[in-house]
């Protein structure tokens, strides 16, 4: 969910959410203004988080999506809410998560603009 206020910069990252070609584990890699991203789709839904586990920086899009729709890194099994980037194993871990928008122009991913302000 958006934080109202954050200010996003939205990217086109596809013209329509079928246009990804996920593989059999619903999880690929993209790379959106100079960041790696990870996409993952649950049923018809997409979400986006970091391409890297912040425990010990595992490949997101080399692991799995479990049966409660949590993205689970492929090195240590840790566990991530697609929704909030929450870590659902309990170790206290954060996953950067992006908001996503579609709509009749495309699929856009949202990069927080920066709040650093020159004085």
């Amino acid at each position: 969910m958006e934080n109202s206020h954050k200010k996003y910069k939205w990217h086109k990252i596809a013209d329509h959410k079928s246009d990804f070609d996920f593989p059999p584990n619903g999880l690929l890699q993209i790379d959106v203004a100079g960041k790696k991203v990870c996409i993952a789709k649950v049923n018809d839904d997409l979400y986006a988080c970091s391409s890297k586990c912040p425990h010990a920086s595992g490949i997101l899009a080399d692991g799995f999506i479990d049966a409660l729709n949590n993205v689970v890194c492929p090195l240590h099994r840790y566990k991530f809410s697609l929704q909030n980037g929450r870590n659902i194993s309990g170790e206290g871990y954060y996953l950067k998560t992006y908001p996503l928008r579609h709509n009749e122009e495309g699929v856009y991913l949202g990069i927080e603009e920066s709040s650093i302000s020159f004085w």
